[in-house]
């Protein structure tokens, strides 16, 4: 069964350049499907210009769904990630 945990962006330049490739490189190290919905709009997060194409900016909350394998281990330190990083 997948998992799902949803975050607010906090970064006053919402999801920028510099952490969505960051938020790319981190998801690419799951077998998992990682995938980000913002109000609707969804992205596959181990590609670069799905991500950077939600425009999420400083208080969008954000619901990242994870369904694979290794979806716990993603989960836990997805959400450690978005804490640090945005």
């Amino acid at each position: 069964m997948a998992s799902a945990f949803t975050v607010t962006i906090s970064d006053p330049e919402g999801m920028h350049a510099r952490p969505a490739g960051r938020l790319v490189e981190q998801a690419q190290k799951y077998q998992s499907a990682i995938t980000l919905d913002d109000k609707g709009n969804k992205a596959d997060a181990k590609r670069i210009f799905a991500v950077m194409g939600l425009g999420a900016k400083q208080g969008d909350t954000i619901t990242v769904n994870v369904d694979g394998p290794d979806q716990d281990k993603a989960v836990e330190e997805l959400q450690s990630f978005f804490k640090e990083n945005l």
